[in-house]
């Protein structure tokens, strides 16, 4: 039977206030099970200002079979980590964070931590979002009435996809924004809150992350009238707009860069790294010289691009068009060059512009490995990453056998595409999935973890369906819906396509196959999950307490005080015993999705079965612990620290 353990996490059932400011004083609280101690007392590690501080908590009581502590603790620095030290009778201590239980002692690195100032909008917890590259999602009539342009290799919507250049980029099929406006109904019906689509500015590209300037969209996907008709049809439904903006590099046919290369003398030679007195050479992105780099040490381009009203930024989070939030293509190496390092102020300048025009509004990073130095809550709301949830959902769920195809270099191969990983893909079983999970966690406040993306995959990778295990596709799916974070769906998953890598990934959508019974099943499988989401608060903002993780698959509960979710998740059979206080109002559990078992025996202990590969999920009460009764925080001694009289003393001499 499984062991329960004291548990705390960012939710609004431990820390009664998610969005402090520094000097305010929060309340936080640790869940002990009955019979884990008897514990002789619980304190509070701080770290304020990077000197220990401690704090004593209370015992607040008990409640369906776990002890509730809690204690108060200032906010200090804009982020400012703590920990529980869980002192047994005895004298044994064990050390509580977000890197779990350990009987040693710990990184400050994987502290619970609060942040100070910038919070995230209002509405992020209720974000179900939808990608779409713009031009293979729908072509309006409109379209057929526009050149193609010089740089573009044109396609009917149902060819198939050029593997190798020049058509891996070049490759134009047309689709524009009234395309995507004609098609809103089936983005809503999904139950979808957020669009996010790739770049839309002119460009010589398919994809558009070259872009000629970002002050106008693309004529050929309808110009800023169709932008503006888009905005209004989807907010008019209730969904919101993200858009997609690179801030660290250009096209190089940008008018910036145009004006600069080989022109010295231009103001817009200090927007970009020239490598010598004639502007000739530069640096670029990964070598790409399409791509050049942009220097964020200019304070012009800081002016143009970052800085106020007038910016790139704000244009396009200010009336007419209102868009809802950014995501930031290549965040982690903008302003970054060798001993270069202008990434937090470029983030900061661009937050900041952000709430000067809208503050509910979103910011989230790429950034495709680990990215925690980055993501403390100091600009980023959260990130599209790929170690913490994606890679290993992958090398759990996914099968990595051959299917011959040609790569992006034009040779025959059956090798699997794995994020660009040389190695290829490892095979996890449940436990290492949950493992690297919790690596990549461990080191980000809880609110940036609820702000950062859950993709199956997206326009820059394979799709997951492509190797998925027979059966998996509900697992992974559901489990992008009911982890902390913001669930992903790219157009055309929920048609079942497929794709061997990223630019096999862009298939046009086959909106002709939208009443084939496999295709139907497929988009009723993402609405009934996409609805579970948005049925139960605690998806969106509750906390998460793992109460099973084997190798076949893991059992989780999503609580908060409103309600609570059970979530089974399994590739295998799976037959597990849980005590009673695992689960908070078992016995009225109600079943959401799939066929799984849920059982309570004679001694009040849970059983759990289901035949893999499962999803299956329960709604449960919400959980009400006992009121908080830590009185207002209080200091204790600093251990190795000057004590009082020494310092009265100093005092005195000087």
């Amino acid at each position: 039977m499984t062991t329960l353990e004291p548990h705390h996490d960012g939710s609004a059932l431990y820390v009664s206030n998610s969005s402090p400011e520094i000097g305010d004083e929060v309340t936080v609280r640790v869940r002990v099970p009955l019979g884990y101690g008897p514990l002789e007392r619980v304190l509070v590690r701080s770290n304020p200002d990077h000197e220990p501080l401690w704090v004593e908590a209370s015992l607040d009581g008990e409640s369906d079979g776990w002890e509730w502590w809690s204690a108060r603790i200032v906010v200090a620095n804009p982020r400012h980590g703590y920990r529980w030290h869980l002192v047994h009778d005895g004298g044994r201590v064990e050390i509580l964070s977000q890197g779990g239980l350990s009987g040693i002692d710990t990184l400050d690195a994987v502290d619970f931590a609060l942040v100070a100032g910038n919070p995230p909008p209002s509405w992020t917890s209720d974000v179900v979002m939808y990608q779409i590259f713009p031009d293979r999602f729908a072509r309006s009539a409109a379209a057929d009435d526009r050149p193609t342009p010089e740089w573009a290799i044109p396609a009917q919507w149902d060819d198939e996809l050029i593997p190798v250049p020049p058509g891996r980029g070049q490759q134009f099929f047309g689709g524009d924004l009234d395309g995507i406006v004609e098609h809103l109904d089936h983005i809503a019906a999904l139950g979808v809150t957020m669009i996010y689509h790739t770049p839309i500015f002119p460009a010589e590209s398919n994809h558009r992350y070259d872009a000629a300037r970002f002050d106008e969209v693309d004529p050929l996907l309808g110009g800023d009238d169709a932008y503006l008709r888009l905005i209004d049809a989807a907010h008019a439904r209730g969904i919101r707009i993200m858009g997609d903006l690179t801030s660290n590099h250009s096209g190089s046919a940008h008018e910036w860069f145009r004006a600069a290369h080989r022109h010295p003398e231009a103001p817009e030679s200090a927007f970009y790294y020239f490598l010598d007195d004639q502007n000739e050479d530069y640096e670029s992105w990964l070598g790409a010289p399409t791509l050049p780099k942009f220097d964020w040490s200019s304070d012009e381009l800081r002016r143009r691009f970052t800085e106020g009203a007038d910016s790139i930024v704000a244009k396009w989070l200010s009336p007419p068009y209102g868009i809802d939030g950014w995501r930031i293509d290549v965040a982690n190496m903008t302003g970054r060059l060798r001993d270069i390092d202008l990434n937090e102020s470029v983030r900061r300048a661009i937050r900041r512009t952000m709430i000067e025009i809208e503050p509910e509004t979103l910011l989230v990073a790429e950034s495709t490995n680990d990215a925690a130095s980055d993501l403390q809550g100091d600009a980023w709301h959260g990130a599209m990453t790929y170690p913490a949830f994606t890679r290993g959902l992958w090398a759990w769920l996914s099968d990595p056998t051959g299917i011959p195809h040609i790569n992006a270099f034009g040779e025959e191969t059956d090798e699997m595409w794995y994020f660009g990983i040389p190695t290829g893909m490892p095979s996890y079983d449940a436990t290492q999935f949950v493992a690297q999970m919790q690596r990549f966690t461990s080191h980000l406040p809880w609110r940036v973890r609820l702000g950062s993306m859950l993709p199956l995959d997206t326009h820059d990778t394979a799709r997951f369906a492509t190797r998925a295990l027979p059966g998996t596709i509900p697992v992974a799916v559901g489990l992008s819906m009911t982890l902390p974070g913001i669930p992903v769906v790219f157009a055309g998953d929920e048609f079942g396509l497929t794709g061997v890598d990223g630019e096999m990934s862009r298939t046009p959508i086959p909106w002709d196959r939208i009443e084939d019974p496999d295709v139907s099943a497929r988009i009723d499988l993402y609405r009934e999950l996409i609805g579970l989401r948005r049925s139960h608060r605690a998806l969106g903002d509750g906390g998460l307490r793992w109460l099973h993780v084997g190798p076949e698959g893991v059992v989780f509960v999503r609580e908060s005080p409103e309600g609570a979710v059970l979530v089974v998740a399994a590739r295998d059979d799976l037959d597990i015993a849980l005590p009673a206080a695992a689960v908070h109002g078992a016995g009225s559990a109600v079943s959401a999705f799939g066929d799984a078992t849920l059982g309570v025996a004679e001694d009040g202990g849970i059983v759990l079965s289901a035949e893999g590969p499962t999803f299956a999920v329960w709604s449960l009460p919400g959980i009400q612990p006992p009121p908080a009764t830590a009185s207002a925080s209080a200091t204790l001694p600093q251990a190795g620290g000057i004590a009082d009289a020494e310092i009265a003393a100093l005092d005195t001499d000087s």
